[in-house]
């Protein structure tokens, strides 16, 4: 029968052709991950016969042992890798390797044409067979199904591929994959190279990796027969033992690769971080080494075997709502099941990378069943746990912990916000700025040992930077008394103190809302109550002007430098969690409306612009001046206050007619806004001018 015969030729799905046509032309260093896509695909087909010979005894009555074998043959310029997987249908032939696109074709094309992917992430799209055509001219798979005959499929990457029977011998089950290398891809026929890069690459792999390699003997012989006769005719008399001949003899031999077991079922003792280092790696394709790892195995009425690692750095994408649920990869009983299981691990601890072997979960469990399994949430309980061991482990090391905590602070503040059962734990390990912490930042514990004894509860402020908090009026009262401040410059924070009402029984008190207790003294008190009186007047009629732009006018002892600031009620949002809603880009303006607090103008009774506000108030009413005035204060105290102006036109004019009454120029009565009062321009004005640069 000739080697074509019965031969059936398929056309490659346009996506698949598209993507060879890109591998075949890329000039790309780094050719040597074929070798791992390709390990990786023969262990993928031998976890499945694993898998249903847990069921089936029978399915490895062809072959037993669940090997991978990898040869060269330097004459017929060829790499083979041989598995006793589970192989493939004719149907499966025609489908995985040709005429349908894995979901992640599409992707992995247009990813690499925008830059954003190259070609040693192919394994992550689902085509990492493909990988072969870097080194390969021409690609031929043997393979053999139990419930199928054997089959050969072939191609050039012309477009089209070939299957016919396969009349050789036979393989028993599993998968043969012949690459006929490229004349300059040569070198991979080198057993040093191939085994540098399996270790590098596949040493993980549970099943043994053998290379059939050459060795050389040196053997002694005896000289042939006809030179015996020679020597004895000629020197017959000698009788002196003649030493043999050495020759070299080349023997074939197959050499295991991966003699190291699956690291995570090691004793944690005997590795070092080294070798967790390179597992990391493998693992998870990140160049940089993990910054921390916590190797655990949980027995009892449960028993299963863990790995987290911590990354150096926070990928850029850590927060993407599309992004891969997790990067914890779920085995059982070293089968490989799935990588994106949403249960195993909350979403706050979405930057941790790792493995969870469990010996209870049932193999055959699909996704549905998994979500109900009562040992999917202890495994996940223990993780949780183990993690924040970990975290709280890395906070001895001072420079580790400061690279963390910048790569993923607010990972733990949305644990904070999301994990009621271990809020408490994390509230130990989040950190911040304040008033009295310099450079360095300060923890919880830290600033409850430094509260003083009269404190009420622990002060904070929140904003948009640290610059925009240090300087707002809201901590001036609190700075002058000496109490500490902290910062909150995230918006994470903001929906984290929503949660964390209290550490060490010592609560939260938001500085920028209404009925913060500074802790005054009977004195300050009394003081402060004739302040009001006093003001009452000038309240009143700040009020009357702003109309329901504010709540209410009180004075304030709040403020020091400052003439006033708006504080928001006490359960309503923030300034700064105000802006944070209005800017998201689905909100719903209806529910918004409920939360946005009424303001409360407080003004400083002892700030010289406000003493000159309420004098000419006091004297006049109606005072056009004294109602601009107003409106300029407020708007001001909206920006200090970290609100946003809904008139930016409107401030501005006003800004402009203070600075032309600075530079003394005159109103031009063309340009005058109908809906602003004029400002006196009586023969007092020049007065007036004098007395706005005493209060500036």
């Amino acid at each position: 029968m000739s080697e074509t015969e019965g031969a059936e030729t398929f056309a490659f799905q346009a996506e698949i052709n598209q993507l060879m046509s890109l591998i075949i032309n890329a000039f790309y260093s780094n050719k040597d991950i074929f070798i791992r896509e390709l390990i990786s695909n023969s262990s993928d087909a031998l976890d499945k016969i694993r898998y249903q010979s847990l069921t089936d005894k029978t399915v490895l009555d062809s072959t037993s042992e669940l090997k991978i074998d990898i040869e060269t043959d330097s004459e017929a310029k060829t790499w083979t890798i041989r598995d006793t997987g589970i192989g493939m249908t004719k149907a499966d032939l025609v489908n995985n390797l040709g005429t349908i696109a894995r979901s992640g074709t599409k992707d992995f094309i247009s990813k690499m044409a925008e830059g954003k992917a190259d070609i040693s992430m192919i394994g992550q799209f689902g085509v990492g067979f493909y990988s072969a055509y870097l080194v390969a001219d021409k690609v031929v798979v043997h393979t053999k199904h139990n419930d199928d005959e054997q089959y050969i499929w072939e191609s050039e990457a012309g477009g089209h591929f070939t299957i016919r029977r396969d009349h050789g011998p036979s393989l028993g089950r599993g998968t043969k994959i012949v690459l006929f290398l490229k004349e300059d891809q040569l070198d991979y026929l080198e057993e040093r190279k191939i085994k540098d890069i399996v270790k590098r690459h596949s040493q993980f792999i549970s099943y043994p990796i053998h290379l059939l390699v050459k060795k050389e003997e040196e053997k002694e012989v005896d000289e042939p027969e006809e030179e015996k006769k020679e020597e004895t005719s000629e020197e017959s008399e000698k009788k002196e033992p003649k030493p043999k001949k050495k020759v070299k003899e080349i023997k074939h031999e197959w050499e295991q690769l991966n003699k190291n077991k699956p690291l995570w079922l090691r004793n944690p003792s005997e590795i070092d971080k080294k070798d967790y280092a390179e597992f990391y790696k493998g693992l998870t394709n990140d160049w940089e080494e993990h910054l921390s790892v916590k190797h655990f195995k949980v027995e009892g009425q449960l028993e299963f075997t863990a790995m987290l690692f911590v990354p150096k750095r926070a990928p850029f994408d850590l927060f993407e709502s599309r992004k891969k649920p997790n990067n914890i990869k779920l085995y059982v009983r070293r089968v490989f099941i799935m990588d994106n299981c949403e249960d195993l691990i909350p979403e706050w601890l979405n930057f941790l990378k790792g493995l969870v072997d469990s010996e209870d979960l049932p193999l055959n469990i699909s996704r549905e069943v998994l979500q109900q399994n009562k040992i999917l949430k202890v495994i996940r309980k223990n993780l949780i746990k183990k993690a924040i061991e970990m975290f709280v482990e890395l906070k001895e090391n001072k420079e580790d912990f400061k690279k963390f905590y910048e790569s993923f602070s607010r990972n733990l503040k949305y644990g904070i916000h999301e994990d009621s059962e271990n809020r408490a734990k994390l509230a130990d390990l989040v950190q911040y700025y304040s008033t009295q912490s310099g450079e360095e930042q300060t923890t919880l514990k830290d600033y409850v040992t430094r509260m003083k004894p009269e404190q009420k509860g622990i002060y904070y402020i929140t904003g948009e930077s640290r610059k925009s908090v240090e300087n707002s009026p809201f901590i001036e009262g609190l700075k002058k008394k000496g109490i500490e401040v902290l910062f909150m410059t995230e918006p994470i924070d903001e929906y984290a103190m929503q949660q964390l009402k209290e550490y060490d029984s010592k609560k939260f008190i938001c500085i920028t809302k209404g009925g913060v207790d500074l802790g005054e003294t009977e004195e300050e008190k009394k003081a402060a109550e004739e302040e009001t009186k006093s003001f009452e007047n000038l309240c009143t009629i700040i009020k009357e002007t702003l109309g329901d732009k504010v709540e209410k006018v009180v004075t304030s002892s709040r403020i020091v430098q400052s003439p006033a600031c708006l504080v928001t009620g006490e359960h309503g949002w923030s300034a700064y969690m105000e802006r944070i809603m209005k800017a998201q880009a689905l909100r719903d303006n209806s529910m918004s409306s409920y939360m946005v607090s009424k303001k409360t103008l407080e003004i400083n009774p002892k700030h010289p612009i406000v003493k000159e506000l309420k004098k000419k108030a006091d004297a006049d009413k109606s005072d056009k001046t004294v109602k601009d005035l107003i409106w300029l204060l407020f708007e001001t105290s909206l920006l200090t206050s970290g609100f946003a102006l809904d008139e930016p036109a409107s401030f501005a004019n006003r800004i402009h007619r203070m600075i032309k009454l600075g530079l003394s120029i005159d109103d031009d009565e063309d340009v005058v806004d109908e809906d602003l009062p004029p400002l006196e321009t009586s023969a007092a004005s020049s007065d007036e001018g004098s007395k706005m640069e005493e209060v500036d």
